[in-house]
């Protein structure tokens, strides 16, 4: 029997995440929204351009949440968007409600399933689907530095004029403002790039990698990133669909290492088929080091609004 992946949130980043998972055959695709239409329109469409992609993967999209019963995954994109001159973190109270919500419905289906948070703000909103599910901490996972990692790999790519194939970087911490991108640990072919590019060079692309969401937000005016997210998301789901032990940079609840307890935070990771397999800790400088206690201390800013809300 095919694996299955629920898609709750059938906007522009959920709708693509359907599309790079059927198209790259890895299961079958539940589309949920609370929208009459957007949902089995999308999938429709989809299914639609299958001949032509060359793929079998069935999409469903509903309105409700029976179809994704028994889902090996759950990516959770539900929630309202970023507008122009709005911090992730002025989503807060709206889309805890939304997700919290999303979460109940889909575990009591599901309840084997590991759950990616893409939903906004990433970090504190992995708390709610946390606590919301009553999971372990090893399926509940966010995404963050995938995506933060891939558009600091971009830049890099761009600014050396090479592939991007052969860039490799990390980026940690909260996903926002705060993240802390690793340039010793960012390479190009093996080369660190601190050996490639001057320090001002290094330190623009870090800048732009912190400010990559709301730079595609001021330019779209009307809605925030979405091929890259879903991009990202689906990196992760097919780590753990084909249980592929592949260390990424993900939102991951810590509870002691790099310091930190009690928090989602993004560090390297192990996913397989268990989710998170293992919390990898690298040695960070002091400077590293400060500026992740720096982002931790905003994520628990974002926790302790969290409970104020309740």
């Amino acid at each position: 029997m095919r694996q299955k992946v629920t898609v709750v949130g059938a906007g522009n980043v959920g709708a693509t995440a359907a599309q790079r998972l059927a198209e790259k055959e890895l299961c079958d695709v539940v589309l949920v929204d609370i929208i009459e239409g957007v949902p089995q329109g999308k999938a429709l469409d989809l299914t639609e351009a299958a001949p032509i992609e060359k793929h079998d993967a069935h999409l469903t999209g509903t309105n409700s949440y029976e179809a994704s019963s028994g889902s090996d995954i759950i990516i959770i994109t539900a929630g309202i968007a970023r507008k122009p001159g709005m911090s992730r973190d002025d989503l807060i109270s709206t889309n805890a409600g939304i997700v919290k919500s999303v979460t109940r419905e889909v575990v009591a289906l599901s309840p084997d399933a590991i759950l990616i948070i893409v939903s906004n703000p990433l970090d504190a909103m992995c708390h709610v689907a946390l606590e919301a599910s009553g999971f372990p901490k090893n399926r509940v996972v966010g995404m963050a530095g995938v995506l933060d990692s891939a558009r600091f790999r971009a830049f890099i790519a761009m600014e050396l004029n090479v592939s991007v194939e052969n860039t490799h970087a990390f980026v940690l911490g909260g996903h926002g403002d705060t993240m802390v991108p690793l340039p010793r640990y960012s390479t190009v072919a093996g080369i660190p790039i601190t050996e490639l590019l001057s320090e001002d060079r290094i330190a623009a692309l870090v800048e732009r990698t912190a400010n990559g969401g709301a730079e595609i937000v001021s330019l779209l005016k009307t809605g925030s990133a979405y091929y890259a997210p879903a991009s990202a998301a689906v990196e992760m789901a097919e780590a753990i669909l084909k249980d592929k032990k592949k260390i990424l940079p993900c939102a991951a609840y810590l509870q002691g290492e790099y310091g930190i307890d009690d928090l989602f935070i993004g560090v390297p990771v192990k996913l397989g088929a268990d989710g998170i397999e293992q919390i990898i800790e690298i040695n960070l400088t002091a400077q590293e080091e400060a500026a992740l206690k720096k982002s931790a201390a905003s994520v628990a800013e974002l926790k302790k609004l969290l409970q104020t809300l309740g």
